[in-house]
């Protein structure tokens, strides 16, 4: 089993910028592939951005390229994501994400995931 403790989130303005982070425990040296997937009210839940774990490869949705950044803070072993110019259509639970399988970008590929944490963007 992989256990993920998320922080970070909140509410900020357009424009404005946040950072989540994600912890992975338990048996964290199986995963290959960790990411962020989001779900806004009334939608489905929808990929934003996976990194492969031990490579550093990122992989990112149309909607979030050029503002999000994911990434691994080795030091902490911690999975990082950077939000810019963040936009009201941004507003979701964010939700950190870990499986084995490489490469994976479907949520139906991860197992593990985080509790959730909101994101609101004011207009």
């Amino acid at each position: 089993q992989v256990q993920l403790a998320e922080s970070g989130g909140g509410l900020v303005q357009a424009g404005g910028s946040l950072r989540l982070s994600c912890a992975p425990s338990g048996r964290a040296f199986s995963v290959n592939t960790m990411g962020w997937f989001r779900q806004a009210p009334g939608k489905e839940r929808e990929f934003v951005a996976t990194i492969a774990w031990n490579y550093g490869n990122t992989y990112y949705a149309d909607s979030v390229k050029g503002r999000f950044t994911i990434s691994r803070d080795y030091a902490r072993n911690t999975l990082i994501l950077q939000m810019n110019s963040l936009k009201p259509e941004d507003t979701a639970i964010y939700y950190c994400a870990a499986t084995q399988v490489a490469g994976a970008t479907l949520s139906r590929e991860f197992p593990y995931w985080g509790q959730g944490t909101q994101v609101t963007v004011s207009s």
